[in-house]
């Protein structure tokens, strides 16, 4: 049992690792691309906080990650190149924009994933930006349905595990669980895509309820601001409310949708009888929601978060 125990998990961790490194992979051919147009249109598209949620989804769906939006906007607030309030509008963007990729997880690639490691490959070898970064998604974006492909094959031997299963059994009666569970996981492999990608695959095997699923998802929506935060240690004052700005938005979210998951498991099993692609909706619905509520009242919400964390907000 513990030599099945050790080789379920070591699958487990290789899976996980296939995946954020065809994320890195994956951003690391959009970003010269993505990045450049973000940081060339930002300033033009932040006067209004409509705009900058705009920018913010754009940016994230392009870019495939709101950590990298979010640390790029940190570095440009700390470089005095953008105001905190300006900030607003992209964090609620970004919220948004990162879940286009949850909502790709839920297409069945997986007959195209040789010709998609094939093409990356070659493009990878031209000598050409544009030719480079396709290579990196295209490859970066196999790997990634490979690890998904290997997630759902290991669900159900993971879940013949005892502990395992009885942690299954309480996520599924207990909501707060699964909120620490997605929050827990998502700080430790620094992307809530992944952590949703877990949540799906468990999910595809009947082995986790949507609403537990959801759970997750809400708390990884949480666990994803550790990578802006620490973008932000010895970074300015200012640079440290985007920060503080983008942990309240998502903590205040989960508070107010904990309440409403069973009318969201209603709403998203109406829309789709797959489990994946529920979740990936349910994560549309949630940051939509929240980012368009927020929208109107940025400015109020800017001055109170400069409230809570600064003692002089005169400098803005």
């Amino acid at each position: 049992m513990i030599y099945l125990f050790k080789e379920l998990f070591s699958l487990f961790a290789v899976f996980i690792a296939l995946f954020l490194f065809g994320m890195v992979i994956m951003r690391a051919g959009l970003l010269p691309l993505g990045g450049e147009i973000f940081q060339r249109n930002v300033h033009r598209f932040t006067d209004k906080a409509w705009k900058g949620m705009l920018i913010g989804t754009i940016a994230t769906a392009m870019l495939q990650s709101s950590s990298a939006v979010l640390v790029m906007t940190v570095g440009l607030v700390a470089a005095n190149l953008l105001t905190f309030r300006q900030s607003i509008g992209i964090i609620l963007g970004a919220n948004i924009g990162t879940t286009i990729t949850t909502e790709i997880l839920t297409f069945d690639l997986s007959h195209i994933i040789i010709p998609l490691l094939l093409t990356g490959l070659i493009a990878l070898f031209i000598p050409k930006k544009k030719a480079f970064s396709i290579g990196c998604f295209t490859f970066g974006l196999a790997c990634i349905f490979i690890a998904m492909d290997g997630l759902e094959s290991l669900a159900y031997p993971l879940a013949s595990l005892p502990s395992v299963h009885t942690l299954f059994e309480y996520t599924n009666s207990h909501s707060l669980t699964g909120v620490a569970i997605g929050a827990a996981l998502t700080g430790l492999v620094q992307s809530s895509t992944a952590t949703t990608a877990i949540a799906m695959g468990f999910m595809s095997d009947h082995l986790l309820t949507l609403k537990s699923g959801i759970a997750i998802m809400l708390g990884a929506n949480i666990g994803t601001c550790i990578t802006a935060f620490i973008a932000t240690i010895g970074a300015s004052k200012h640079a440290k409310l985007v920060a503080f700005a983008n942990i309240w938005l998502n903590l205040l979210g989960v508070i107010v949708f904990l309440p409403l998951m069973d009318v969201l498991v209603q709403i998203v099993t109406a829309m789709t009888d797959d489990s994946m692609q529920q979740l990936a909706h349910s994560s549309v619905i949630f940051n939509t929601i929240c980012s368009v509520i927020m929208l109107p009242f940025a400015k109020a919400f800017a001055r109170g978060v400069e409230w809570l964390h600064s003692k002089n907000s005169s400098y803005y």
